[in-house]
């Protein structure tokens, strides 16, 4: 049987978590299909065989989002929870309520996974959330990545770590101040084809839930899912995705250093919320094309209302200051960038202006007297 099918043996497993036995606590994300289920198995027998070695362990707390969009989601939910008390580990389930949008159903339902994991974690006192993400979804990243035009950011993949992609929430619900610490999602099995993780369910004898939206061809994701053994037999399998988005990553961080180091070279005083932020324009254009769009995008961002910008708008700005006659003025996402011969600005666009609603004169009526 190739490596590839074999199960994870112990000190595979908890070599997965390794770095993380300091933290207080960890939530995991665990659905009860194939991948989050073994996340659950094998977490579970990390923390036991840290309590044997260090007498202590993160405390961890399984949960599970149901987004209440298949009849048989309670039942699944009620599955995971019957496995988690069997390993010891709590469990909560948590239901996604309200309407739900008739078109991209998959990114609300993402969105609303990730604000509810966040809310459990704040109620627990937690910074951490653990997800059961692997090697093959990495690849299917990847592709629906490519597919929608992903600048080298997207193309770097899922990271191994990165800070929570949803703005802060309290665990009522409502917005509130900002942490004082980052909130973490942890991804440590990026590295672990599904096939073994379905080889370490068999070996201990658990069974998970298919959910049959992962085979639904309404969705994007499941259409590039069938195109996966295609590549591979061309050369191009999930590994080689996998390691693409690494390298992609690198020329990510390296690029980010140099948006920094432009930052500091060309606008050194800190940045206020409104603006201005001017660099010399001079000095601005001489920069590489991928290190000018970032500080662009990242001022207008700084300084506009309207929250992250699209890349292909802040591509059709950056090339329009370097293609139009001077003065050039534009505006995007709350944002008004002013180019002249000597400076870029970047500052608060004003408030747009609202037509004003004319008043319809009342219809009278007349009786004529007698």
């Amino acid at each position: 049987m190739a490596i590839a099918d074999e199960a994870l043996r112990e000190e595979e497993a908890n070599a997965l978590f390794s770095g993380l036995e300091g933290f207080r606590g960890l939530i995991l994300a665990v659905s009860g299909g194939a991948d989050s289920t073994a996340l659950l198995v094998m977490a579970a027998g990390w923390t036991k065989a840290l309590k044997r070695q260090l007498k202590r362990s993160p405390k961890l707390v399984a949960v599970t989002i149901d987004h209440r969009l298949r009849p048989e989601s309670r039942r699944e939910a009620a599955a995971v929870k019957k496995l988690a008390r069997r390993l010891g580990v709590a469990h909560r389930t948590v239901c996604w309520r309200g309407e739900k949008p008739q078109s991209g159903l998959q990114e609300a339902a993402r969105a609303a996974r990730y604000r509810l994991l966040a809310q459990e974690a704040m109620r627990a006192g937690f910074d951490h959330i653990v997800t059961a993400h692997t090697l093959d979804d990495q690849a299917e990243t990847l592709l629906f990545r490519l597919a929608r035009g992903s600048g080298l950011s997207g193309l770097a993949g899922m990271a191994p770590v990165s800070p929570l992609p949803l703005r802060d929430f309290s665990p009522s619900g409502q917005l509130s101040r900002p942490r004082a610490r980052l909130m973490l999602v942890l991804r440590p099995m990026l590295q672990v084809p599904k096939s073994r993780l379905l080889a370490t369910l068999r070996a201990h004898r658990i069974a998970h839930n298919n959910d049959p939206s992962n085979r639904d061809p309404r969705f994007a994701r499941t259409r590039l899912r069938t195109l996966l053994p295609l590549l591979a037999a061309e050369g191009l399998d999930a590994k080689g995705l996998a390691r693409l988005g690494l390298r992609m990553r690198r020329a990510e961080t390296a690029v980010e250093f140099a948006v920094g180091a432009a930052r500091a070279a060309l606008a050194p005083k800190p940045w206020r919320a409104r603006g201005p932020i001017v660099f010399p324009a001079g000095p601005f254009h001489d920069l590489p094309a991928e290190v000018g769009l970032r500080l662009l995008g990242r001022a207008v961002v700084h300084v506009g209302d309207e929250g992250p910008v699209e890349l292909g708008k802040l591509e059709m700005l950056y090339d329009s200051l370097r293609a139009s006659p001077l003065p050039v003025r534009r505006t995007l996402a709350g944002a008004l960038i002013s180019l002249g011969d000597a400076q870029l600005t970047v500052e608060r666009a004003p408030p747009r202006r609202t037509p004003k609603k004319t008043r319809r004169p009342r219809n009278k009526s007349f009786t004529k007297s007698s």
